[in-house]
């Protein structure tokens, strides 16, 4: 009950910044305002819904490898995640150095005052039934962004994938880093111990976020190097949360 209760409460204070936030986001945007500004302003809201399902529900987050990130405003970087809730969509620019450019579907953007906002910042939208312009504009946007010194975000599996399962992942970051340049930075999380896929309740704990150490890109095979993600995310995965991979007898 008390899960529920907790959870109840966080999604309200979620549902009720996110509104001034957006309007916020939208209304600077039509001033001029900087994207890199709109960026700070979405961030904000970002952390501080991390911050508060910290102190409502009790989820807290540790980081490992944070060392393996790249140095430097302009050093490129695309982030491969692991996928298993929301939480990390949150976690991740709430935590990280360097700006980031979700790419995401479209459809997002008629989400009210969230889809909105985002649709105002640096981001990749696509349409996933036009494969190969779509995939274009991902490299055009994100060279353009990757030089400005913001880091490109996918999840490679495309989806939420349910805690201890591995999804089908594809070779679409692989490629783009691959377009650029960038080195891939492959990142495990195990979100779905607090947050579980697709959960209105969620429960307190610790969520781990391991920092791979950069691939290079340059020369290599867009399939070979989407195994080499997904052999370290998976295998990090089950060293974060054994317990998740435990076979039944």
């Amino acid at each position: 009950m008390m899960a529920l209760i907790r959870s109840s409460l966080h999604m309200a204070f979620m549902f009720v910044t996110v509104i001034p936030y957006a309007l916020l986001i939208v209304v600077a945007s039509l001033l001029g305002t900087p994207g890199k500004k709109l960026y700070l302003i979405a961030q904000r809201w970002l952390t501080l819904s991390i911050d508060a399902a910290r102190v409502i529900m009790g989820i807290r987050y540790q980081i490992h490898g944070e060392e393996n990130l790249p140095v430097g405003d302009t050093s490129p970087a695309i982030l491969l995640v692991k996928h298993q809730s929301t939480y990390e969509t949150f976690l991740m620019p709430a935590i990280m150095p360097h700006p980031l450019a979700y790419v995401f579907k479209r459809e997002l953007l008629y989400v009210p005052f969230f889809g909105w906002a985002i649709g105002k910042l640096d981001m990749i939208h696509i349409d996933r039934s036009q494969r190969a312009k779509a995939f274009a504009k991902v490299v055009e946007q994100g060279q353009a962004l990757l030089a400005q010194g913001v880091w490109v975000i996918m999840f490679p599996e495309g989806t939420r994938i349910p805690r201890g399962q591995r999804g089908s992942y594809k070779s679409g970051g692989a490629r783009l880093a691959i377009a650029t340049g960038a080195p891939v930075i492959p990142i495990a999380v195990t979100s779905a111990k607090c947050w579980p896929r697709k959960a209105f309740i969620k429960y307190p704990g610790v969520v781990d976020v391991s920092i791979g150490q950069p691939i290079p890109s340059v020369g290599r095979d867009a399939d070979e190097l989407t195994r080499e993600v997904e052999e370290w995310i998976e295998a990090e995965m089950q060293r974060l949360d054994p317990e998740a991979y435990v076979k039944p007898l």
